[in-house]
């Protein structure tokens, strides 16, 4: 027998390479001849930078960058054996890097995320995931894009200040100054959103009162937004406006489309296909994953469903062991999940759960091994 252990991390409790191993301590308990294969999980979001150098091999590296206000910080991003950087915005331009009182999408800036990205480009990087959920962002990516070499101009052919309200008053973009290296690489963007930059389900409407933009000021971003875009097509001849996910991460979606040349996909999809997880399940007996809870979420395109999806598509049942279960998790029945389990079970509490979840997990996988050896 064959099983893939392909789950996320259980936020706040886990990494996926540490699952992985609880879930497999288990199932070697069950199954001892067993051939098991670990492959760390992640959907683009948090964690996506850890499962894929523990997944892939490779290293962590530390870079001094700006935070979304400007102050000096320290962030990590993830650089694999062979050359591809894992970066996740949340790093240098995220919503947890401020304070409740700090929130204001009219000047934060996207400037150090693309602080990370040159410092990948120095170290030989050429192929990019770039993960951008929980900016604290509304800027279009134009900070980004300027630590990048782009320059931006006002009327007066003064240079623009940072942040998402100085791009009302944008009259060029200029891209001269752009680092040559990005005509090298290819970047492909975590995207789990379909939002457009601009409208009432753009970037400014849906997402910038959570960075803390009052009725006005989410009106202000909105018409700031639409110019950027009118100064990126006349300027840079590409429109990105209405390109499902350009309103991701304050229009961060739309700047890597314009800027970076980026492919925008769901980031599940784009770990599956980093780690080859379809090759490795192909001739699996059965599949594991896993998250720390398990809901109507999950189907939203989470790690779960992602590789319920896959294993599907190659006829190979999976089980789902999670922290917890809510309503809607029966409904991976429909993606080929055949067994659902939960380590909150029988009275476990989350403090306990936390606490214990390794060896929790570690007996929960073997009794779902035990069962699905029972009914195969």
């Amino acid at each position: 027998m064959r099983i893939v252990i392909a789950p996320d991390s259980f936020k706040g409790s886990m990494t996926a390479a540490q699952v992985c191993r609880a879930i497999e301590s288990g199932a070697r308990a069950a199954a001892k001849d067993a051939d098991i294969v670990c492959v760390p999980m992640a959907d683009g979001g948090e964690g996506t930078v850890q499962s894929l150098i523990d997944g892939l091999g490779g290293r962590f590296v530390t870079c001094a960058c700006e935070d979304p206000l400007g102050r000096t910080r320290d962030a990590v991003y993830g650089l694999t054996d062979d050359g591809m950087a894992v970066i996740e915005m949340a790093q240098a331009s995220g919503l947890t890097l401020l304070k409740d009182g700090e929130r204001d999408p009219l000047v934060t800036s996207t400037y150090g995320t693309g602080q990370l990205i040159k410092d990948a480009l120095d170290k030989g990087a050429r192929k990019f995931i770039v993960g951008i959920g929980g900016s604290a962002t509304n800027d279009g990516g134009a900070g980004m894009a300027e630590a990048l070499g782009y320059r931006f101009f006002d009327e007066a052919g003064n240079a623009l200040g940072r942040g998402g309200g100085a791009l009302s008053g944008l009259s060029r973009i200029d891209a001269k100054g752009a680092d040559p290296r990005l005509k090298e690489c290819r970047f492909t963007v975590a995207c789990d959103v379909d939002n457009p930059l601009t409208g009432p389900r753009g970037a400014s409407a849906i997402f910038g009162p959570q960075k803390g933009a009052s009725p006005e000021t989410v009106e202000l971003l909105d018409n700031a937004l639409a110019r950027f875009a009118e100064r990126m097509s006349a300027d840079l001849g590409i429109a990105a406006a209405d390109v499902p996910g350009a309103g991701a991460a304050g229009g961060l979606g739309a700047g890597c489309i314009v800027f970076l040349s980026a492919v925008l996909s769901k980031g599940v999809d784009i770990v599956i296909e980093a780690t080859g997880l379809g090759k490795i399940i192909e001739d699996a007996s059965l599949v594991i994953s896993g998250e720390g809870r398990t809901d109507s979420q999950t189907l939203s395109g989470k790690t779960v469903l992602g590789v319920a999806k896959l294993a599907k598509s190659l006829d190979v049942p999976v089980i789902v062991i999670s922290g917890s279960l809510a309503d809607g998790a029966e409904e991976l029945s429909r993606f080929g999940v055949i067994g659902l389990y939960a380590i909150m079970e029988e009275g476990i509490t989350l403090e306990e759960a936390m606490r214990d979840g390794a060896e929790l997990l570690k007996n929960k996988a073997s009794k779902a091994i035990l069962d699905f050896i029972q009914i195969s």
